[in-house]
């Protein structure tokens, strides 16, 4: 079965910094792709990041380039998202993903309120 465990999440203030985990088990992760995808509240899925399945290649979105870093241990079979310069719109419920012509599997996600 394949499960995406994100941990991670939590208060933060404005300018600070957060690392985001997720935990993958039930495929070989070194064979897919990743990606991470946030939803602030009332508001609709916005993707954050992708990384190839070597980790040789990543691409991010417009909103957090040069303040997020993706990357992904996989001895560890995990992916990450180190998160600084944190400002109050990236309030957000982060979700990892496997991508698979598509995102065929999500995480249950992993809340990070920027706030002071």
């Amino acid at each position: 079965e394949v499960q995406l465990v994100e941990s991670g999440g939590g208060l933060v203030q404005p300018g600070g910094s957060l690392r985001l985990s997720c935990a993958a088990s039930g495929f070989t992760f070194s064979s897919y792709a990743m990606s991470w995808v946030r939803q602030a509240p009332g508001k609709g899925l916005e993707w954050v990041s992708y990384i190839y399945s070597g980790g040789g290649s990543s691409s991010y979105a417009d909103s957090v380039k040069g303040r997020f870093t993706i990357s992904r241990d996989n001895a560890r079979n995990t992916l990450y998202l180190q998160m600084s310069s944190l400002k109050p719109e990236d309030t957000a419920v982060y979700y990892c993903t496997r991508e698979n012509y598509g995102m065929d599997y999500w995480g249950k996600g992993t809340l990070v309120t920027v706030s002071s």
